[in-house]
């Protein structure tokens, strides 16, 4: 798709999105659209590939004519005078007759006057290169090689900016969740210290077990406050980089999905559309056309040139002189200083270095993509492994505070049992977030970004 059409969708969707940014709440999906239309490193890049089209459609003008008006302005030494003795001189093929005297004795003295030493004349140029040895067609194609390490680089700018809003927007989301999980365990602390100050009061607990509940809450309390303020600098740091001055609410919420698409599904994809592939496809272009440059030293360059006089003094070499005149020149390179032969070993070269960082970097994403797979297979049996420990833990926590309030169990191990119940169901959170942020690099890296909704809507319901 051309960068100049995706700017326009994306201001057509920014103008959709104002009401929900003006809200606060945004979908991740939104969230994309807005970065895209305000970060200044991608606004940087598509000014770069504009700069580079235009070039591009600067080189293909070297198929044109070139076409000049110009003036002359030249001074002699003297007047050009040319004698009856020099015309005579010059002249042949008159027969000699014997009742006729020379053409010398004829002419005599006269003189006349070819022009003066003063000359003005203006005219009109024209040269038009028909064959250049493919000189014109290689600086073409290093043009479009040029455009097209523009893109590519434009390209991977988008994709790190996706994965750094995945990062960004998702560790909003983890920490709601965290700061709702805290909140949860000091209201629940809150119901244990009124439990432990009735017990007390009835004599059935020691002040101790009450002063473990007081100490309990009010540690959590702290930790509540302290998760309020990760999730307002994670939310500042999500408005910044979309470019909002109040701040934003993402409405997603963390999930998984049960089963991936294959491995090998996206190593291929990767290998297919990753922009740093077609980045290196550029340069390798380049480098052949830039061979193809150097061969064509070698050969001959024809041109067409004409000549049209717009203005020429009165005067007897003007009149003689022609209006206009057309030809064709040939210039053969006998001897040239910029060393073709060594400039194409090197573009050679050039090209043998990017064919094998292309091998390498294949491998490298290869690598990376199954890496990435990994990690969030990984992320998925942590977040399922983790929830038979959530339901034990929400049974102990319920055994613990009924047993508590029989006198059977000590507040130690009430607050223990919260803690716990609290631990688990932020370690699912982070397991959820790894998870997120290894499938947007999947979709990153493998130019599916705009595939994040079908995930959505097959993402796994845990029962508890």
């Amino acid at each position: 798709m051309n960068v100049r059409f995706k700017r326009l969708a994306l201001l057509c969707s920014a103008s959709l999105l104002s009401f929900n940014t003006y809200s606060g709440a945004i979908s991740f999906d939104q969230a994309w659209q807005v970065l895209q239309l305000n970060n200044h490193s991608l606004e940087a890049g598509r000014a770069n590939v504009d700069a580079y089209q235009h070039l591009e459609s600067a080189k293909g003008n070297l198929n044109l004519p070139q076409v000049s008006i110009g003036a002359n302005y030249t001074r002699l030494d003297n007047d050009v005078i040319v004698t009856g003795k020099q015309l005579a001189d010059a002249t042949t093929g008159l027969p000699t007759l014997p009742s006729l005297p020379g053409l010398s004795s004829l002419l005599g003295g006269i003189e006349t006057s070819i022009t003066e030493k003063d000359i003005f004349t203006s005219s009109i140029r024209a040269v038009w290169p028909i064959f250049t040895g493919g000189r014109i067609t290689a600086a073409q194609t290093a043009a479009q090689g040029e455009t097209e390490v523009a893109k590519s680089q434009f390209n991977m700018e988008v994709q790190a900016r996706y994965e750094d809003l995945s990062k960004y927007y998702f560790s909003v989301v983890l920490a709601q969740e965290v700061y709702e999980t805290r909140q949860a365990v000091e209201k629940g602390l809150a119901q244990h210290q009124a439990f432990a100050i009735k017990l007390e009061e009835q004599g059935q607990i020691a002040r101790v077990e009450r002063l473990q509940a007081d100490a309990s809450l009010d540690k959590a309390k702290v930790e509540t406050r302290k998760a309020l303020s990760q999730l307002t600098i994670a939310q500042s740091a999500l408005s910044k980089i979309l470019a909002q001055d109040t701040s934003v609410q993402p409405t997603e919420s963390l999930f998984i999905n049960i089963n991936l698409p294959p491995m090998q599904v996206y190593i291929d994809q990767t290998l297919a559309t990753y922009p740093g592939l077609d980045l290196l496809a550029a340069k390798e272009k380049q480098a052949t056309s830039l061979i193809k440059a150097e061969k064509g030293k070698y050969y001959p360059e024809v041109y067409l040139y004409g000549d049209y006089s717009l203005y020429e003094e009165d005067t007897l070499a003007s009149q003689l002189k022609p209006d206009w005149m057309v030809g064709v020149g040939v210039s053969v390179p006998l001897i040239e200083s910029t060393g073709r032969s060594d400039n194409i070993k090197a573009a050679n070269s050039m090209v043998q270095r990017v064919q094998a960082l292309k091998s390498q970097a294949r491998e490298d994403l290869s690598i990376l993509v199954q890496k990435t797979y990994l990690e969030a297979q990984q992320a998925i049996d942590e977040v399922l492994g983790l929830e038979s420990s959530i339901e034990l833990a929400q049974e102990n926590l319920r055994l613990r505070e009924k047993a508590f309030k029989q006198g059977l169990s000590s507040s130690l191990d009430v607050v223990d049992a919260q803690l716990y119940l609290a631990s688990i169901q932020t370690q699912q959170s982070v397991a959820r977030y790894q998870y997120l942020v290894s499938l947007n690099r999947l979709l990153a890296v493998s130019s599916q970004m705009d595939t994040f909704n079908q995930y959505q809507t097959s993402a796994y319901v845990s029962a508890n």
